[in-house]
């Protein structure tokens, strides 16, 4: 027993320390080939070398990114920011294809800062406040990280980057009041006996709808969520809860404490990694194997 085990051991060692980087150095200057160790999966990111440009006025904050860059050998940053006015001299100096970009900042505000650029780059917002979630979509930032931001989350930030610099998508913010809903189990969904194929979403007073067909997957953000849609994300002021009672349950489902997805959407299922056609969506464990049982039926 003591020499298979060792003999695995031996075998997987050889794969992970010779083979695995043997691969990465091979194809990373032409594919971008990372692998990146998330949740005991190995979760594979395809990008592309980018020149990071970090502004904030917090130094512990713009450690934090700093590190997370360096776990993603194609992210390279450039520069680092305390305002709005350093930035400025930033752009003139290098050429930079992602900003991880602080709002509450001295004299200049990040949201000001980036209403002033004429062509910005991919921009990542990165704060500690919800409310400037919809204001932020309202001007295509591709992502808005809360702090403190997990090495997890920061990472599906990036494959957004990626997804959008390969495919353009339109960004619009939209506004709905929150209700309150009763708690919901993982995995299930309040009975909803409603025929209807469709919600209805307050966007700048207007009433807008919603098909259920034309929805991805939605993402929770405390008081906010982000819909994913065919063609557009929409950010509104509401709670997952609520969400969930409007969903029927043989459509959508909870795969993460911050996660709704359409069954339909799913591609296909790695890890603990769910892609659909508008990005990759983290499974956690809590909800897998009631994902995985209504996959199958």
């Amino acid at each position: 027993m003591t020499s298979m085990r060792s003999w695995k051991w031996n075998l997987w060692h050889t794969i992970t320390v010779s083979v695995l980087p043997c691969l990465y150095y091979r194809y990373r200057a032409s594919a971008g080939f990372v692998i990146l160790p998330i949740n005991r999966y190995f979760w594979i990111l395809y990008i592309r070398d980018m020149n990071c440009l970090i502004i904030d006025d917090e130094p512990l904050a713009i450690d934090v990114i700093v590190a997370h860059c360096k776990r993603i050998p194609e992210l390279n940053v450039v520069e680092t920011c305390n305002n709005a006015m350093e930035a400025f001299q930033a752009l003139h100096k290098h050429e930079i294809q992602l900003i991880f970009l602080d709002i509450n900042m001295p004299v200049i505000s990040g949201l000001s800062f980036l209403k002033s650029l004429k062509e910005p780059p991919a921009v990542i917002l990165t704060t500690a406040y919800t409310e400037y979630a919809i204001e932020g979509y309202e001007l295509d930032v591709v992502d808005y990280l809360l702090k403190p931001i997990p090495f997890e989350r920061f990472a599906m930030a990036i494959q957004k980057v990626q997804q959008r610099l390969s495919r353009p998508q339109n960004i619009s913010g939209i506004n709905i009041p929150a209700v309150a809903t009763p708690a919901i189990h993982p995995g299930t969904y309040n009975s909803n006996t409603s025929t209807k194929d469709f919600i209805f979403i307050k966007s700048n007073g207007k009433l807008v709808k919603l098909n259920f067909s034309d929805i991805r997957y939605i993402e929770g953000m405390k008081d906010y969520l982000k819909i994913f849609t065919s063609d557009k994300t929409h950010v509104i002021h509401q709670t997952m809860k609520a969400m969930e009672e409007q969903l029927p349950e043989h459509l959508f489902m909870r795969v993460h404490k911050s996660y709704i997805v359409a069954l339909d959407a799913i591609q296909q299922i790695d890890g603990n990694c769910i892609e659909t056609a508008s990005g990759g969506v983290p499974l956690s464990n809590t909800y897998r194997d009631v994902l995985l049982k209504t996959i199958e039926k």
